[in-house]
């Protein structure tokens, strides 16, 4: 039985890849003749010249088809459809001609309000050493931050070929996983996961350096979007720590998204204003080319990802020595990059050149 399921999600991933990225090239196309296209226009863009930008249409493409070829029909499956379809429209307008952040969250919150209210994909309580806390109301506006922020968080780390798409296929390849493991097999999530997972490789196939599309507003919301719905199928009215797993297995853009807020908020400046210090700026500023640099960020998401997988399994010893390396790198980058303050940096750059040179100075005597 196990082993038909697994041959039933590989055929799945498979099917719905193919379909991907086969259409990947028809995107492009619309894409320039609608003019969705990604025009550098300050130094903070990477790319230098114009980029189609309707990946994410594709990817809601790729996944519509594989839901028509292997989703059951249900309400909260209505619910989903309904959001990312109010998902996908907002990203296409925004992709066509810029609106403003408070349109496009008015357009994200709509999506999340449809899964809430007409679904009932709510984040009710959590259980924490064998305390029951039930959310009652507050579990609506609770859900609705929670979907908010998977949508914003793949949005604001967008910025290298394959930085997005790659960080959601790791999330869902993960959280499909974990699921496995469980014995969910057959459920909502567990065929979402799979659907998005083979669509989003399909799109990565024709993003990853040297793009030739890009996910848009469209995609990183798109993706956004379904990995807050997949992580409130899987775990809700679960136990706090089990609940912490997707959270865990997003930290890269987390951790990105609450460094550029401290870093705004330090610098007197506007939490919503774009600057250039984000977690991949950094290393591309460490002459990491923009390849190795999405690369690098895919290995650190990895090994989040394992440590997630290690403690739902119960080898708590290696998802603790995994954390544990994770929050010393984590340390040295804040130390040692921009990432919070460059001036903070730099002294501690100052202070540790002149420790090694005390040292050096030293070794002569001595010698």
């Amino acid at each position: 039985m196990v082993d038909t399921y697994l041959v039933e999600i590989i055929l799945i991933t498979l099917i719905t890849f193919v379909f991907t990225a086969l259409i990947m090239p028809g995107m492009i196309k619309i894409a320039k003749h609608i003019g969705a296209m990604d025009i550098p226009k300050d130094n903070r863009r990477v790319h230098t010249k114009p980029m189609p930008k309707l990946g994410g249409l594709g990817i809601f493409l790729g996944f519509l088809f594989g839901y028509m070829l292997f989703g059951v029909h249900s309400i909260q499956m209505n619910s989903i459809l309904i959001g990312s379809f109010i998902i996908i429209i907002t990203g296409i307008i925004d992709d066509i001609k810029p609106i403003r952040p408070r349109y496009k969250l008015l357009g994200q919150t709509c999506a999340a309000l449809s899964i809430i209210f007409y679904g009932n994909i709510l984040l009710n309580e959590v259980s924490v050493f064998g305390q029951v806390f039930n959310f009652g109301i507050w579990s609506y506006p609770i859900t609705l931050f929670f979907v908010l922020a998977c949508i914003n968080i793949i949005n604001l780390i967008d910025g290298l070929d394959g930085l997005s798409g790659g960080i959601t296929s790791i999330f869902l390849a993960t959280m499909g996983v974990i699921a496995f493991v469980q014995g969910r097999q057959g459920t909502l999530e567990i065929t979402l996961i799979f659907i998005m997972l083979g669509a989003v490789v399909g799109f990565l196939l024709h993003n990853f350096n040297p793009a030739k599309i890009f996910a848009g507003d469209t995609g990183s919301m798109f993706m956004g979007f379904i990995i807050a719905v997949v992580s409130l199928l899987g775990f809700k009215g679960a136990m706090f720590l089990s609940f912490m797993v997707p959270i865990a297995v997003l930290a890269i853009p987390i951790l990105d998204t609450l460094f550029a807020i401290c870093r705004r908020i330090l610098k007197k400046k506007p939490i919503f204003e774009a600057d250039k210090d984000h977690m991949h700026h950094q290393f591309l500023k460490m002459n990491f080319s923009q390849r190795q640099t999405v690369l690098i960020i895919y290995f650190i998401n990895i090994l989040f990802s394992l440590a997630a997988i290690s403690f739902t399994i119960g080898d708590s010893k290696r998802a603790i020595i995994i954390y544990f390396i994770l929050l010393i790198l984590t340390i040295w980058f804040i130390l040692h990059t921009g990432i919070l303050s460059q001036s903070f940096s730099n002294k501690i750059r100052y202070f540790e050149e002149r420790l090694l040179n005390t040292r050096k100075e030293h070794n002569k005597k001595n010698k």
